[in-house]
């Protein structure tokens, strides 16, 4: 079994973080699924030690995650190094993920996330003082490089390797790229040659054909993200195609209906009802991307208040296009 420090993983598929997306229910769900691992939401270390409620929110970890790795951002050591404990004890993580690739302005104008890539020499600070407060494997995500021209992925791997972290993620993208483009599997593939610790594809990770492409090439894991929303069994799958079993059948739409129904009631439930409907919507809609017919009831899915009129209106649809 693939494993990153003292954690062995039941199969190489793990669930990237997402803000606003990868809440303890998702993260349930799409373990369900065959994910063999996941993160928490980003959250940022300056407003956990500052005791931001919705920061602590975003760390509950359900018994049935394990593992699950909390990942925190921000750009100061100590602070970094502080949070990270907090946000273990808080959460009971099996392990810390720091953020080094969020692309988002609003978190790279702080030098946090992706400008990092830019600033080597505090980002190694940063890793060696949240190496140092932690005893439970460490991981470190970032990216390809910062502008479109550059490509510092393997410099950066080196330092995290040298600061003492048990594995890296590497998105294939520039942080000029956003989510933009192509992801470039080489570039990931250039890092696994130059460290000798495990490191994770990220980027472009959709089919089972995209996670067989980076683990043949020899990454040791895939970070599954943007492929699973609306699509949980995405990793399913995929975990079918490793094995080399044969593809199942494309689920119907009562099959799609029931595992979106179980995703949002285990929102509701962990969330109240009041909190988790309106994020539930944009699952909703990402859950019905592509069934033929759908597109009148989406206007009305993204007004749903209650589980009631979400279940009731699946019905209407469901009578309507089974």
């Amino acid at each position: 079994m693939p494993s990153i420090g003292n954690i062995s993983f039941e199969n190489p598929l793990l669930l990237g973080p997402m803000a606003g997306v990868t809440d303890s229910a998702f993260r349930t769900i799409c373990r369900q699924e065959g994910a063999a691992g996941s993160y928490t939401e980003m959250v940022s270390a300056k407003a956990l030690l500052y005791q931001d409620k919705k920061s602590r929110q975003l760390l509950f970890i359900s018994p049935e995650e394990h593992p699950c790795g909390v990942q925190i951002f921000g750009s100061e050591p100590e602070v970094c190094a502080q949070a990270a404990q907090l946000a273990r004890e808080v959460s009971g993580a099996d392990f810390v993920d720091i953020n080094m690739g969020c692309p988002m302005p609003k978190i790279t104008g702080n030098g946090e996330g992706s400008a990092l890539l830019r600033n080597i020499p505090q980002a190694e600070k940063l890793i060696r003082a949240v190496r140092q407060a932690v005893h439970v494997p460490l991981t470190v995500k970032f990216r390809k490089g910062y502008e479109a021209d550059e490509d510092t992925c393997v410099e950066f791997g080196r330092m995290a390797q040298a600061c003492g972290v048990d594995a890296v993620c590497v998105h294939g993208r520039t942080r000029q790229q956003m989510y933009a483009g192509k992801s470039d599997l080489d570039a990931v593939l250039r890092v696994k040659e130059a460290l000798s610790i495990p490191v994770i594809a990220s980027g472009d990770m959709f089919t089972p054909e995209d996670a067989q492409r980076a683990l043949q090439g020899g990454a040791d894991f895939v970070m599954v993200a943007r492929g699973a929303q609306g699509d949980p069994q995405v990793f399913r799958r995929m975990k079918r195609a490793l094995e080399g079993l044969p593809p199942e059948k494309e689920p119907t739409l009562s099959e799609k209906i029931a595992l979106m129904d179980k995703h949002i009631a285990l929102m509701c439930q962990r969330k109240g009802e009041s909190r988790a409907m309106p994020e539930a919507r944009k699952h909703i809609l990402w859950y019905l991307k592509g069934v033929r017919g759908a597109k009148p009831f989406k206007l009305e899915f993204s007004h749903v208040n209650t589980l009631a009129e979400f279940r009731a209106l699946c019905q209407k649809m469901e009578q309507q296009l089974g």
